[in-house]
């Protein structure tokens, strides 16, 4: 571990795992990026994409590029909240009941195929992913740290699928897409993988100390009152818009100014400038936001919702 004591240092550590999962996922730096920015935050992460584009080996690659313990927990109708918690059980040797781990006892989680399980399953992560912590039999187990749920669904197939409630889409601080590779980014990847898995050579440069002290400097970012302003603005837009059924929570807006701090520490700056706001609003916003009906119709996204409401911010509170 080497000891982060400025900004410089923290971005070499965020640039570093950047480096070496694109040793694994080819030409996605941005995606990557995005995760990483996540992971400073102290947030969660829906990566939403088709099938074999590389959602579980980005996932798998962040885990070994960081030295923490990690668990994939593949998400099916079957499993029990008790398997993601953790549960209660006697002990004949002791004579009193102990508490055996779930699989969030861990510090990088994989829901794979989150929207696989039941709604109760899917509910027995909003307490960790908001709290840091379980709750089993009335006792309170906190998760080691540093902690991200990176969590995987595929969009288009909604056979044996349970959609996330809005609670849930609420608690990941972003949602990324992968998309397909160009078709040299996949002549490269074929290349890559013409022997070996690489991922199974892949080493960690980086300690969860690193992460850590990342988090602690990310924090440490100014942020102006203006900004500020700016931020509420985008918010507030969405929730009295017209063809908006459910806007931006303040939760939104705190995981806005979080993202703005980390992204405009990672591009180098000790201050957030309104471009921090306006890149991360997408990723941060677009999951939150629930259409009505006749928006549908009208073929109105949730982007194109974000996107006025940058417009309007801009033109109302025009940050410095």
């Amino acid at each position: 571990m080497t000891e982060i004591i400025n900004n410089q240092q923290a971005v070499r550590v965020m640039k570093n795992v950047i480096n070496n999962v694109e040793k694994i996922i080819v030409g996605k730096r941005h995606a990557v990026a995005l995760v990483v920015t996540t992971l400073a935050c102290r947030g969660h992460v829906l990566i939403e994409d088709v099938p074999g584009v590389g959602k579980t080996s980005l996932v798998a690659a962040l885990a070994r590029s960081v030295n923490c313990s990690f668990k994939r927990v593949q998400f099916t109708p079957d499993i029990m909240p008790s398997d993601i918690t953790g549960y209660s059980a006697f002990s004949p040797k002791t004579g009193e009941f102990e508490y055996r781990p779930g699989a969030v006892m861990s510090q990088f989680i994989l829901a794979d195929e989150i929207n696989r399980t039941s709604p109760k399953t899917q509910s027995s992560l909003l307490e960790v992913m908001e709290e840091n912590q379980v709750t089993v039999d009335g006792q309170t187990y906190q998760v080691p740290s540093p902690f991200i749920v990176l969590a995987t669904q595929n969009p288009v197939d909604y056979l044996g699928t349970f959609a996330l409630p809005e609670a849930q889409l609420d608690r990941f601080f972003m949602k990324v897409s992968l998309g397909y590779p160009s078709d040299k980014e996949e002549s490269r990847m074929l290349d890559r993988f013409k022997g070996k898995n690489p991922l199974t050579e892949l080493e960690a440069v980086a300690e969860g100390e690193d992460i850590i002290a990342v988090q602690n400097m990310a924090e440490q970012i100014h942020v102006d009152p203006d900004i500020n302003d700016f931020i509420v603005a985008i918010a507030s837009y969405t929730r009295r818009h017209e063809d908006i059924k459910l806007g931006a929570s303040p939760r939104a807006s705190i995981c806005l100014f979080k993202a703005a701090q980390a992204w405009a520490m990672y591009n180098g700056r000790d201050y957030v400038i309104p471009d921090d706001c306006i890149d991360m609003a997408p990723y941060v916003l677009e999951h939150r936001l629930l259409l009505k009906q006749e928006a549908t119709i009208k073929k109105i996204t949730e982007l194109d919702i974000i996107e006025e409401a940058i417009e309007q911010a801009t033109a109302m509170v025009r940050p410095k």
